[in-house]
């Protein structure tokens, strides 16, 4: 059981419809915060210290990480969960959605991680864990049509995660892979292009917020789909 109690956690996409319940609960679990999003406006009634980040760009990831080691003096965990959609056909996709895409849902992400490695490992050696927990989607498991540039970018992050955990492993950095099913996010209803399909109702984000939060206590290492049934 891993202790999140004075944890100094930076939480990434935390002005989002998943992000806000996460760190809600994490700031309940006594964890000090650094919380981070592209509009620092959105920050201001989130507990924790706000940091303005655009992790679409190449410096972004690094940046929001050295500011969090700054204000919080280490870093004992990471939760990312930020990230962009788009719907329609491939031959929709003309190159510049194709990068915005992959560099929110993909590339960012793993500069993110790549950043984060260092201290989340000297932050082991002190408290015998740290973490790094990534949502990323159930279309990792199952691609969808008309979703294909997102699908293709959120089973690279799992792949990446799964890869990255083993190598950290003996530095006892924990990666958690998280694959929720549709939640209730809005993030489809604010799609950068298509429009969304007809979808079933979707997951309760504090209860996929508590189920992650869980899973962080209880130093699990993978949340496929299937865990938030």
């Amino acid at each position: 059981m891993s202790d999140l109690s004075q944890a100094r956690i930076l939480v990434t996409g935390a002005s989002g419809g998943l992000g806000r319940p996460l760190v809600q609960q994490l700031a309940a679990a006594g964890a000090t915060l650094v919380v981070s999003a592209r509009d620092a406006g959105r920050l201001a009634d989130l507990p924790g210290t706000a940091v303005a980040a655009d992790l679409s760009t190449p410096g972004g990831p690094a940046e929001v990480v050295e500011r969090a080691v700054a204000e919080l003096g280490g870093l004992d965990g990471l939760v990312h969960a930020a990230g962009v959609v788009a719907f329609g056909p491939v031959t929709d996709a003309d190159d510049d959605l194709l990068d915005e895409v992959l560099l929110a849902d993909l590339v960012g992400p793993i500069r993110l991680l790549r950043a984060a490695v260092e201290p989340l490992t000297a932050a082991a050696k002190d408290r015998g864990d740290a973490f790094a927990a990534v949502v990323s989607a159930v279309v990792a498991e199952t691609p969808m049509p008309h979703m294909a540039a997102y699908s293709a970018a959120k089973a690279g992050l799992s792949a990446f995660d799964a890869a990255l955990g083993k190598e950290l492993r003996r530095a006892k950095v924990r990666v958690l892979d998280i694959r929720p099913p549709h939640t209730e996010t809005g993030l489809a209803t604010r799609p950068v292009a298509g429009t969304a399909p007809k979808l079933p109702q979707g997951l309760d984000p504090e209860a996929v917020a508590t189920r992650i939060v869980t899973a962080l206590r209880e130093d699990e290492t993978d949340l496929p789909s299937s865990a938030f049934s």
